[in-house]
């Protein structure tokens, strides 16, 4: 088949936010690079809830984002997937790579790793524990030491964090994130995973397991965080606010701002539909910066 001819996957892109609490302004910096990613390449953009965590989750949080992103103009395409009815799932994946010799029943103690460095030595490999009292790790022999991020170019791995073996079913019967991801990416098709930057790290162990499968890994942009002015990640662990109820359009322009895309002065007469129209017809993911150069003031100016 000649290379005219050949079909283009189609893009599909994903914003899979977990309900530990409700969106902030971190969190919409990547619901709204994914969703302008995916629009601009004239894709789908899927929502996944990844509830897998439950000790984690906040009740009522899941319904709280989906409302959230209705109100910012995020609008999805398709069901919303949750993860917490994908049990299934990740239990055949978790049986398919044990009977492949690629898992491994591990009863170390967090205490034990830590005293090597943080970093697990496959101490359990070979001594054929059952699964009582005990994770499940993968057989790292497709450790993966660098990786192309579309934003970032090559990014290197830490080599002795990507020969690990992770873990991949929790000590406490939880399924672990990696794994979740994973087998969920694939079933929903995803192309091209676009999130935030502290999502860099796990990324080799993902395209590991991608390789483990036999599946083709999608490709990945990893955007800039916001920081408070401690300098720390906002996240919902050190109580940043939730995004404002009011209008959205000030804080979806200061959203593009901190994307480094372009804002006609005018926004105040358009409406959030026309506002994001225009945003992913100039959609520009080479402008965005790698780092935040200056955080804006999300704050309370905007309420």
């Amino acid at each position: 088949m000649s290379a005219i001819t050949m079909s283009v996957k189609p893009y599909i892109g994903r914003f899979a936010p977990s309900p530990s609490g409700e969106l902030h302004f971190g969190s919409l910096i990547a619901a709204l690079g994914s969703y302008l990613q995916a629009r601009a390449l004239k894709g789908q953009w899927l929502v996944r809830i990844e509830d897998i965590d439950p000790p984690r989750e906040v009740p009522g949080a899941a319904d709280a984002i989906l409302r959230q992103l209705d109100h910012y103009g995020l609008h999805w395409d398709g069901e919303v997937l949750y993860q917490s009815q994908r049990h299934e799932a990740y239990r055949e994946a978790l049986a398919y790579l044990r009977e492949h010799g690629l898992s491994y029943y591990c009863t170390c103690p967090r205490s034990r790793i830590q005293q090597l460095g943080g970093i697990y030595d496959g101490h359990c490999r070979a001594l054929r524990h059952g699964p009582e009292n005990a994770a499940v790790r993968l057989v790292q022999t497709h450790p993966v030491l660098a990786f192309t991020d579309k934003l970032r170019g090559n990014i290197t791995a830490d080599p002795a964090l990507a020969r690990e073996d992770f873990i991949i079913h929790r000590r406490d019967g939880l399924f672990a994130y990696n794994l979740a991801v994973v087998v969920d990416d694939h079933f929903q098709g995803v192309t091209e995973i676009v999130r935030g930057a502290d999502l860099i790290e796990p990324t080799v162990r993902q395209i590991s397991l991608y390789q483990q499968f036999g599946w083709q890994a999608p490709d990945y942009v990893h955007l800039p965080l916001v920081v408070n002015p401690d300098g720390n990640k906002l996240s919902k662990q050190n109580h940043a606010p939730p995004l404002p109820e009011g209008d959205p359009r000030p804080v979806l322009v200061e959203a593009l701002a901190f994307l480094n895309q372009p804002v006609d002065d005018d926004w105040r007469a358009l409406s959030t539909e026309t506002l994001l129209r225009q945003a992913v017809e100039k959609w520009d993911l080479s402008a965005v910066p790698a780092a935040a150069a200056a955080n804006p003031a999300f704050s309370n100016a905007l309420r």
